[in-house]
C-alpha cells in the first residue's frame, strides 16, 4: 500500500533526493518547501528521475504556512502516513559572535519549525491511530562540537523532544518517532555554513586561530585516507532513511554511517537505538502497559 508522505525542506540536497527516492517506491510525496520559485527546478528532477511529485509552499518559520499545508493535504489525501521533519540551517559562531537574532533564526528553524509540523500532523495521526514522524537531527544533536554551539543546541532541544514524545505518543495511539543522525552531507547545506561563515567575518578576534584551526580540520576529515570521510552524499543518507521508514520497529535514533557512530560512540554505546532507556521511562511513570 503507498504511503502518503510529506517531507520539509524537499526543494534540494537530502530532502529532494529523498522525495524522489520515496516516489519511486510508489508513494504519495509531497515535496514542500518554503520558496516555490525552485518549485520548477524540483518538478524537473522528478521528471528526470521518472517519478511524480507533488509540490507545496510550506515555511516551518510560519505557523499559519504549516497549518494551511498540512489541512491542504489532508483536504486532498484523507491521510498523512509519514512526515519528514528536514527542513533545516546550520551555523558556525561562537556565542560571542552570534546575534540574538541569528540565534533565534537557528532555534526557530531547527526546533520551532519540527514542532510546528508534528503539531500540525499529530492530531490526525492520533485519530488514524497510525503515523510515523522523523526528524533529521545530527551526531550534533549528541555531541557538543567547536564553534557549533548554537547549531548543537538546536538539535539537542530536537533529540530531547522526539526522545520525550517516543515515551508515551507512541505507544498509546501507534504514531512513531525516528531520529536520523547524519555526520555531515555535502550539499548546498554545508556550502552555504561556509559561505556565511566566509562573508561575516568582517574584524579579526582572539577565536580567529581557533576558528582557523578547526576549519582546516573540518576540510581534512572530508577527505580521510580510510575512506571513512565525515561526509555522505544526500543520495547515501536518504537510502538509511528509506530504510527506517519501511522498518516495521524503527529504531527511535539511528546513525547513518560508520563515521557517524564511531563519533558518537561513547554517548550510545549502552543503548544504541535508543530503545532501552525509553521502555525504562515508560516503566518507571506509567505502571501498565499502554498500547
Amino acid at each position: 500500500m503507498k504511503k502518503v508522505i510529506v517531507v520539509t525542506g524537499a526543494s534540494s540536497g537530502l530532502g529532494l533526493s529523498l522525495a524522489i527516492k520515496l516516489a519511486k517506491q510508489g508513494n504519495c510525496v509531497y515535496a514542500t518547501m518554503r520558496d516555490l520559485a525552485k518549485r520548477d527546478a524540483v518538478l524537473k528532477a522528478a521528471d528526470e528521475s521518472g517519478v511524480k511529485l507533488i509540490v507545496k509552499e510550506l515555511d516551518v518559520e510560519d505557523t499559519s504556512s504549516v497549518n494551511a499545508c498540512i489541512a491542504a493535504i489532508m483536504a486532498e489525501e484523507g491521510r498523512i502516513d509519514c512526515l519528514v521533519n528536514n527542513a533545516g540551517m546550520g551555523f558556525i559562531k561562537s556565542t560571542e559572535q552570534a546575534s540574538e537574532e541569528e540565534i533565534q533564526r537557528i532555534l526557530n528553524t531547527n526546533f520551532m519549525g519540527v514542532v510546528r509540523c508534528v503539531k500540525a500532523v499529530l492530531p490526525h495521526m492520533r485519530q488514524a491511530r497510525s503515523g510515523h514522524i522523523i526528524n533529521i537531527s545530527s551526531v550534533g544533536g549528541l555531541v557538543g562540537q567547536p564553534f557549533n554551539e548554537i547549531y548543537c543546541a538546536s538539535k539537542f532541544a530536537l533529540e530531547g523532544y522526539t526522545e520525550s514524545m517516543a515515551t508515551y505518543i507512541q505507544p498509546a495511539f501507534n504514531i512513531k518517532f525516528s531520529l536520523i543522525e547524519p555526520g555531515g552531507i555535502t550539499s548546498e547545506f554545508a556550502n552555504n555554513i561556509y559561505a556565511r561563515l566566509g562573508s561575516k567575518r568582517e574584524t579579526e578576534d582572539e577565536y580567529d586561530p581557533i576558528l582557523n584551526q578547526y576549519l582546516a580540520g573540518a576540510r581534512s576529515r572530508a577527505n580521510n585516507a580510510d575512506g571513512r570521510s565525515v561526509y555522505q552524499s544526500p543520495d547515501e543518507v536518504a537510502e538509511c532513511i528509506v530504510d527506517v521508514i519501511y522498518s516495521k520497529n524503527p529504531p527511535l535514533r539511528i546513525r547513518s554511517s560508520d563515521w557517524a557512530n564511531s563519533f558518537c560512540q561513547l554517548k550510545t554505546q549502552a543503548d544504541p537505538d535508543g530503545s532501552q532507556l525509553t521502555n525504562a521511562v515508560r516503566s518507571l511513570f506509567f505502571e501498565r502497559d499502554m498500547s
